[in-house]
């Protein structure tokens, strides 16, 4: 019996998953939306120092409330930032979780579908694979 080439597994590439995609989407939309707030941010500025330049406003006291306007949105903006954060880290904790048990729900479905119909599986073929060639073997020897 000529011996039998063992195949052999390819490493599985990496593909971007749903999760990895959702994510980069995400933090693109996270930082043009950084850019449209410093934009609005930026225009308020300096309407607010026109509006003070036109009615005579103490431009010191406009500057800063603008100041204290400004530290107070980036506090949220941050705060925000970790909220959103943390969800994301959930739900691919959870998306990690749906995947590991729907492969094993597959699995299983596969195992009973190929008991039901008396189709060997991978494994035990290889054990009958196995144990033929070993029964091979000792006839081998009887024979010498």
């Amino acid at each position: 019996m000529p011996a039998r080439k063992k195949a052999t597994r390819r490493a599985p590439t990496a593909r971007p998953t749903p999760i990895r995609g959702a994510a980069r989407r995400f933090k693109k939309t996270w930082k043009e939306t950084r850019t449209a707030l410093s934009s609005a941010e930026a225009t308020v500025e300096r309407r607010v120092k026109a509006l003070a330049k036109r009615s005579g406003v103490d431009t010191r006291l406009a500057t800063q409330t603008l100041q204290a306007w400004g530290h107070r949105l980036e506090r949220e903006r941050k705060k925000a930032l970790r909220q959103v954060e943390g969800r994301l880290a959930d739900l691919q904790t959870r998306a990690r979780k749906e995947r590991r048990a729907l492969t094993r729900n597959v699995d299983d479905a596969v195992r009973r579908t190929l008991a039901a119909l008396n189709i060997p599986s991978r494994n035990e073929v290889q054990e009958l694979t196995r144990r033929v060639e070993e029964l091979s073997r000792k006839i081998d020897r009887f024979r010498r």
